[in-house]
């Protein structure tokens, strides 16, 4: 059944997406999608004095009175882009060999681009489109600490669009598309003020609460809690490097950490020297391992016993702590508290960019900007007439 007018409005799903329980023919899907998300479009971006634009009224106008053919014709294009998307990821799997963790970034991209742009079709994509995608992502509602808010962060912005440019880049170059839109297109100044590293006071609390206050089941998910806080502090991993570690990737005779590049955001294989108050958390914790005879291949275990820990149980073992020790943080602040503190120590830049493993140095020096003004003051103190050259 096809919809029009109000009657479209009211069979509409919620929230743009095809009701589950609804049954529908192939393509139908995309057809109420498209006329669903119009629709709420239309809501969002009314106007000061509450019309809507003329510009977006008629798109969705457009949509609802498509005859069943150029609906057909609208799902088929989309399916289209879908199909060429799929084979643009599986290059960058396959040939970039890129991690698993960014290939879903480029899924979300486009699962986005899709919610807000449902009909838009690989020979529609232009400027204007785009302008007009960013448009509805900066008015589309949301919640932010339990309240709603409108608008993004350009840094958010810039990463949406530089996954997009590169399916774009893909899509002239394999033909698909004639024109890149974002080559004449003025990219968003981008602004990192908020401090991301975590603070001296929270990291205690953290590892207080991991290490005596939490009520763990048992001394092994104690002593394994404390070792994964303590490789995520003293050796800067990512979350995905943390549960890829072997446990033969730990050498105790020469005090490093193998990443592994598989598991690696670069892709590039590294070894991480361990300091002293890593070695300890991770022999206590090998010890209890030891001592119940587990055979996990990976370094840390589940609390199901001789099975890896997921990303899941990860993720619970944070929500525990963060509610515990009242400290709201995630896990990548482990790893700018680490790259700060090591620039803040006197650590070199290059020296940093090899432990953290990163391609370019320009990425490593964005760590410079966390340095708070104390920690250079005594640099500034050594500028005196004395000492100008």
């Amino acid at each position: 059944m096809h919809c029009t007018g109000v009657d479209a409005q009211k069979h509409a799903p919620r929230c743009g997406r095809p009701e589950s329980k609804r049954r529908l023919l192939p393509g139908q899907e995309c057809i109420t999608w498209a006329a669903s998300a119009s629709l709420g479009a239309s809501r969002n971006l009314r106007d000061n004095t509450g019309a809507i634009p003329r510009q977006l009224r008629q798109t969705t106008v457009q949509t609802l009175a498509l005859p069943a053919t150029r609906k057909l014709e609208h799902a088929t294009q989309a399916t289209e882009m879908d199909s060429l998307f799929e084979r643009f990821v599986a290059e960058l799997r396959f040939s970039g060999r890129l991690a698993s963790s960014t290939l879903r970034g480029y899924r979300q991209t486009l699962s986005l681009l899709h919610l807000h742009m449902p009909a838009l079709t690989v020979k529609q994509i232009s400027p204007q489109t785009m302008t007009e995608f960013f448009r509805r992502l900066d008015m589309h509602p949301r919640w932010v600490g339990g309240a709603p808010s409108r608008g993004v962060r350009s840094s958010t912005v810039a990463t949406y669009r530089s996954k997009l440019n590169r399916f774009f880049q893909w899509l002239v170059r394999t033909g698909a598309l004639k024109v890149n839109p974002f080559e004449h297109m003025e990219y968003p100044h981008v602004e990192y003020e908020d401090r991301k590293y975590l603070e001296k006071r929270a990291i205690e609390k953290i590892f207080a609460t991991t290490a005596v206050g939490a009520p763990w089941r048992d001394k092994l998910l104690r002593s394994r809690n404390v070792a994964i806080f303590a490789v995520l502090l003293y050796a800067g991993l990512r979350k995905g490097e943390l549960l890829g570690i072997y446990a033969i990737d730990y050498s105790p005779n020469h005090l490093e950490l193998r990443v592994r590049g598989e598991t690696s955001k670069s892709r590039r294989q590294r070894v991480v020297p361990v300091n002293g108050a890593l070695a300890v958390a991770l022999e206590d914790y090998l010890d209890e391992r030891r001592r119940r005879g587990l055979q996990c291949e990976k370094l840390f275990v589940s609390t199901r016993g001789d099975q890896p820990l997921t990303a899941e149980g990860l993720l619970h073992l944070v929500k525990q702590v963060r509610r515990l020790a009242g400290v709201a943080f995630h896990l990548h602040q482990f790893r700018h508290t680490f790259a700060v503190n090591f620039l803040n120590r006197g650590g070199d830049v290059a020296k940093l960019k090899q432990l953290l493993g990163h391609r370019d140095i320009r990425m490593t020096s964005a760590y410079l900007r966390c340095l708070p003004t104390a920690a250079m003051r005594g640099d500034v103190e050594n500028i005196t007439l004395d000492t100008l050259l």
